[in-house]
């Protein structure tokens, strides 16, 4: 084998945990100052703004192509990531799709009420490939990782996650394509090929993987890994601009130290928290925040106190949902499969 998985440390999973928690922190402040105000404007500005805050998504990004890469190494047959990445994602969903539903209708928020055909639709996680509309905007990212997952779970199935060098070149070369095509020549290449190929973000991706690969593997190829993932970084900054580059650089940097177990001050309880509810607070936070700051700010309540509530309110839901829907569903999904796959491992010998 060119690749053998170190063992992983709980606190590292604690630690990329934390910066996924703050990620949807970034973004669930970003979208309640900056984005409401572009939206629906609040009545004074508040203390503070957080107009780079959704750039928390691309850090999700990158963590997933560390955590992806890291089950699939770890997984013994295709379906243990199938029912992992299953359990993880739906039940929660499903719930926060609802509860979404209810009070965006129950608080009335303009633009961002749909049908219940609609959210129906929503539940399969992929409506935004057929043009539905969210329940929740937030839920483009949710497509984006699906695609994801097929991906890397198609080079398990090929045989090729040890050898990714390959595909990931030939992915942000194709990503480097579209860019000099619309650039140089005014073409525009097809979209239904670069979305489904996830063209836009696979260097976000590609840095985690490379990360993951560098500090979790014993390769025999840590040069190039390090030359894909700047690579990566430099395609950043061609098709975004300079800055995001950088951006790219720095987060690789945080993401590089806390899975070197570098970051202890992220296993601290309050990010410890935020990690342990991360999926579920970005699932929830943002039309029923924006829906509790609208109608507080109608009724005369302070701006920041409004900001305040919607956050409180986030947070309390993202928890209940966590404990109460999001851990039980997931151990439970996972026992009845270990026991199913026993049984039939049992019945085979």
């Amino acid at each position: 084998m060119s690749t053998i998985p170190r063992p992983a440390t709980s606190s590292r999973l604690v630690e990329l945990d934390a910066l996924r928690g703050i990620a949807a922190t970034l973004v669930m402040l970003f979208h309640y100052t900056t984005r409401y105000d572009q939206l629906y404007t609040h009545t004074l500005q508040p203390a503070f703004t957080l107009p780079w805050g959704h750039y928390g998504v691309n850090l999700f990004f990158m963590i997933s192509g560390f955590v992806i890469f890291m089950t699939l190494h770890r997984v013994k047959r295709p379906m243990d990531f199938v029912v992992s990445r299953f359990s993880r994602l739906f039940p929660a969903f499903w719930v926060a799709v609802a509860v979404t539903f209810l009070l965006t209708h129950a608080l009335g928020l303009p633009g961002k009420t749909v049908g219940i055909g609609t959210a129906a639709m929503n539940l399969f996680m992929i409506h935004g490939l057929v043009k539905i509309p969210h329940v929740d905007s937030v839920y483009w990212t949710l497509e984006i990782e699906l695609l994801f997952y097929a991906w890397a779970l198609l080079l398990y199935l090929l045989g090729r996650l040890d050898k990714v060098h390959l595909a990931l070149t030939v992915l942000l070369a194709l990503r480097l394509l579209y860019f000099l095509a619309d650039k140089l020549a005014g073409v525009d290449l097809s979209y239904t090929f670069s979305h489904l190929l996830i063209l836009p973000y696979i260097p976000w991706f590609v840095c985690g993987i490379m990360i993951y690969r560098l500090t979790q593997l014993a390769t025999e190829s840590p040069r190039l890994d390090l030359l894909v993932l700047l690579a990566a970084i430099v395609v950043l900054g061609v098709v975004e601009a300079p800055p995001i580059g950088l951006l790219a650089a720095c987060l690789s940097g945080l993401l590089w130290t806390a899975a070197n177990g570098r970051l202890p001050i992220l296993a601290n309880p309050v990010l410890a928290w935020l990690g342990a509810i991360y999926y579920t607070l970005y699932l929830l936070h943002e039309n029923i925040g924006w829906g509790v700051i609208r109608q507080a700010q109608k009724a005369g309540v302070d701006v920041n106190l409004s900001i305040l509530l919607a956050i409180a309110l986030a947070l309390a839901m993202a928890t209940t949902l966590t404990r109460l829907v999001e851990r039980p569903a997931m151990k439970w999904l996972r026992e009845r499969y270990r026991a199913r796959t026993t049984l039939v491992a049992s019945a085979s010998r």
